[in-house]
């Protein structure tokens, strides 16, 4: 089970709000991550027709997430959603929230008992696509969520992926990661941050360390350049990256998207423990 203390990741030697049990000797109950993008339309309510259309770029990116997820979800039944915020923080399996700031009041919990009739009108982003994919996927899957702050730097988020996967691999119950991050918002004139031309070469490589595990590639990703073009999926991309710093070669990734339909990069993959491939 998981604890509620805020993840003690800067200037802390502790571990990330996970408790062991006993003398526990499974071996590698953390067994799957997927990675996918934030944007609001993937939910249906949100996409307007373009996002209903069958053959739109919002319908098939959202068949690849919900590909990745439903990957997660055999798996595991118990997640930990990792994205990014202003500032770093904690949400237990009780949240329920609502993409009303977002137009529509499609509301979503982190588990089947979340309270859906009081939810938190102000939560971020990651948690209500977290929660929203729980919903279309695995309704039964309990889950919490971890944000990082977007300033963390690479070895803080590679010290956090880290310590998670050190303390997944100690508890009783099998658990998947859900990484929720965006990569460049500057992509084309009409990317929400209008266009660097320095973007495009940065965005191929990141979906290249992205596609091939690359954690070395990840870790060095550089953080001032990043915040330039609005990568601001970079802090969970490198923890992410953490999370098989452990293990001796680069993970196996399957990558099922990347593409920047709307000027902003998206790119969705499944991680799995293990040599790559």
């Amino acid at each position: 089970m998981l604890s509620l203390r805020p993840p003690p990741w800067r200037g802390d030697s502790g571990g990330v709000g996970l408790v062991r049990h006993g003398s526990a000797t499974v071996d590698g109950v953390f067994c799957v991550a997927s990675l996918v993008p934030s944007p609001p339309a993937l939910v249906p309510e949100l996409g307007g027709a373009a996002g209903a259309a069958a053959d739109s770029a919002v319908t098939v990116l959202r068949g690849a997430v919900l590909k990745a997820v439903g990957e997660l979800a055999g798996q595991a039944k118990r997640w930990i959603v990792v994205g990014v915020a202003e500032s770093d923080g904690v949400f237990d399996a009780e949240t329920a929230g609502t993409f009303q700031g977002y137009g529509v009041d499609v509301r979503i919990g982190l588990s089947e008992s979340a309270n859906l009739e009081n939810p938190d009108r102000g939560l971020p982003l990651p948690v209500l696509i977290g929660g929203w994919l729980r919903e279309q996927v695995a309704p039964d899957v309990v889950a919490v969520a971890r944000l990082v702050a977007a300033d963390a730097s690479a070895q803080e988020c590679l010290a956090y992926g880290a310590r998670l996967r050190a303390e997944l691999d100690s508890a009783t119950d099998r658990y998947g990661v859900l990484v929720v991050g965006d990569g460049a918002a500057t992509l084309s004139l009409k990317a929400p941050r209008y266009l660097d031309e320095r973007a495009e070469a940065v965005q191929a490589e990141i979906d290249r360390a992205l596609s091939s595990g690359d954690r070395t590639a990840i870790a060095d990703l550089d953080q001032k350049l990043c915040a330039e073009l609005d990568v601001a999926g970079r802090p969970a991309f490198q923890v992410l990256a953490g999370l098989f710093t452990a293990e001796r070669t680069d993970p196996r990734v399957e990558t099922l998207y990347a593409a920047a339909p709307f000027g902003v990069a998206y790119h969705v993959s499944v991680w799995y423990p293990g040599a790559a491939a």
